[in-house]
């Protein structure tokens, strides 16, 4: 059992940055994939980002490569999501989930994730 909290959504205004947390406890850290997907009102669950806890491997989705990086401090069990030039359309309540990893960050993300936060809330604003 894995329990994850995020902290760090708030409103910004376009081109601005933030940076969300997301902090994990109650099983082995290390077998774990951390990600983020976000959901926004009337749209689709997006997969944006996952980090390896293993072995470092790392998944962006194309709306967010170059913009957004993942990292974590296994010390902490902290995963971070650092988001930067961010844009109108990155408004969502952004979700942290962990699966075991099996390999690839994006399967895990996609298809492999067992517990999920509560969710964080970014607006951005234009």
């Amino acid at each position: 059992e894995v329990q994850l909290v995020e902290s760090g959504g708030g409103l910004v205004q376009a081109g601005g940055s933030l940076r969300l947390s997301c902090t994990a406890s109650g099983s082995a850290f290390d077998d774990y994939a951390i990600g983020w997907f976000r959901q926004a009102p009337g749209k689709e669950r997006e997969g944006v980002s996952c980090i390896s806890i293993t072995d470092g491997s790392t998944y962006y989705a194309d709306s967010v490569k170059g913009r957004f990086t993942i990292s974590s401090d296994n010390a902490k069990n902290t995963v971070y999501l650092q988001m930067n030039s961010l844009k109108p359309e990155d408004t969502a309540v952004y979700y942290c989930a962990a699966g075991y990893y099996s390999g690839s960050p994006q399967w895990v993300l996609n298809y492999g994730m067992d517990y999920r936060g509560k969710g964080t809330l970014v607006t951005v604003s234009s």
